[in-house]
């Protein structure tokens, strides 16, 4: 655990400790002082700051950005008693705390003092834009002509050349995020595909999530009925079994859980009769459609792939509506790692909220419930395997060739050729305009926006 994460983890128990309590109103203002008292030794430039940057911290967990922000003398109070009236369900679910921003130089190749202008200069015959010469026994690069290929990294024999990076904008697989005119970073929306990367790798924890923990907790302290809906994603999250964890969440106020990999079962199913039914009408390629971030990375960014996008819905949206029929009134939580399923939760009426794994295990911790110690109790319809692996990578290939050879054969259908996008990059993000272009070969495509699949996802406990 990051010294970034220790800190949102710490913030995330406190603030579920006081709720609780009934005392975070009254406390929610000092919890920046307390943790960075006037003599403790400042994280950032100063404790000023620090305590600045936890305000805005426990403004996200409360579900407003730094951004919403019009006045800067109103209290986190104030904020609070507009969470708890529902004022806080906004758009977009990520935001940029500029205050926390370190303003890092823009992503560059550059030339450390480990060049001893050596007489083979590999550098210089590799460079494709003639913009490396030595001078004075040492490489140098012409900014203006440089491309950043890094191909003089590649060759150089001594390891002299290094990229500087700018961590959220290379994270980024879609180019939605980069610096503004006064050197801090700006998420364009337009572009974004709430993969969740640029959270997990800024170094200064800069970019947040906007929490709806406190709208789970208030449902709860009010005696409404919360059923969790608890993703596949879930395994190897906390110790002990997936039994002794949801005897955990019931005593942490979960009325009822609902295991996702159910709806996981029928997006399978469905998915694999939509497959046979594109490729009887002449299709060519089908993809998966169950990582919301995929989904919204062709929405906006390959159009030309959009008609092949499985229209099957997701685990997380059948799992919805076998909820809603059996706890009509209830209020469903959706519980994983991802933070695109929170963009998905805003379109999808019958998922009232997204808690994340973090915010799980914060939730545990404030009541010091331990999951391992807990007594198993036998789950009364637990889900297939092969739907409980729908999380990792190839899982979902995997559950719809299993659903495929269940079936009697059918000599008449087409052979499924499956092929996988583990985790979205920029490479990935052009081998799929190359899919969409049907210059690669198969006529299946698992995408996940996270490297490994949703148990790589960017709030995970256990990564």
């Amino acid at each position: 655990m990051n010294n970034a994460e220790r800190t949102r983890r710490e913030l995330m128990i406190r603030a579920i400790r006081d709720f609780l309590a009934g005392t975070l109103s009254e406390e929610i203002d000092r919890i920046p002082i307390d943790l960075r008292p006037r003599n403790a030794e400042a994280n950032r430039c100063c404790i000023y700051k620090d305590r600045a940057m936890l305000k805005y911290r426990l403004m996200a967990l409360l579900g407003f950005g730094m951004e919403e922000e019009t006045d800067e003398a109103r209290s986190l109070k104030e904020y609070l008693a507009d969470a708890v009236a529902g004022n806080n369900h906004t758009e977009p679910v990520l935001s940029v705390c500029t205050v926390g921003c370190h303003g890092c130089v823009d992503s560059h190749v550059q030339v450390s003092n480990a060049c001893v202008g050596c007489f083979a200069r590999p550098c210089v015959a590799s460079c494709p834009r003639q913009a490396i010469q030595v001078i004075n026994q040492r490489s140098m690069i012409d900014r203006s002509k440089c491309i950043n290929c890094g191909k003089c990294m590649t060759v150089c024999p001594y390891h002299a050349i290094i990229r500087n990076p700018l961590p959220c904008e290379d994270a980024c697989p879609v180019g939605a995020i980069g610096k503004g005119e006064d050197g801090r970073v700006r998420i364009d929306f337009s572009k974004c595909i709430y993969c969740g990367k640029c959270f997990r790798s800024c170094p200064f924890s800069a970019i947040m999530e906007r929490s709806a923990l406190i709208n789970i907790l208030d449902a709860m302290k009010k005696g409404r009925r919360v059923v969790a809906m608890v993703a596949p994603s879930v395994t190897n999250q906390f110790p002990g079994s997936i039994e002794q964890l949801f005897v955990a969440l019931k005593k942490a106020g979960f009325s009822e859980i609902m295991e996702v990999a159910h709806g996981a079962e029928l997006t399978t199913l469905h998915e694999a009769e939509e497959f046979f039914e594109r490729m009887a009408r002449g299709d060519k390629l089908m993809t998966s459609s169950c990582c919301p971030a995929w989904v919204e990375a062709a929405k906006r960014h390959i159009p030309d792939i959009v008609p092949m996008v499985s229209s099957t819905p997701s685990p997380m949206a059948y799992a919805g509506q076998l909820t809603r029929e059996k706890y009509p009134d209830a209020v469903t939580v959706f519980i994983g790692p991802c933070i695109a399923k929170r963009r998905e939760a805003q379109s999808d009426p019958n998922v009232d909220f997204v808690m994340t794994f973090e915010e799980l295990g914060a939730l545990l911790a404030a009541q010091e419930i331990d999951v391992i110690s807990q007594v198993a109790e036998p789950l009364a319809e637990p889900a297939a395997s092969f739907a409980r692996n729908f999380a990792r990578s190839c899982g979902v290939s995997e559950a719809i060739l299993q659903e495929i050879e269940s079936e009697k054969p059918d000599p008449n259908r087409t052979k499924i050729d499956e092929k996988f996008i583990n985790g979205l990059d920029r490479k990935s993000m052009n081998m799929l305009k190359m899919y969409a272009k049907g210059k690669l070969p198969g006529n299946f495509v698992e995408v996940m926006a996270c490297t490994g699949g949703c148990v790589g996802g960017p709030c995970s406990l256990a990564h």
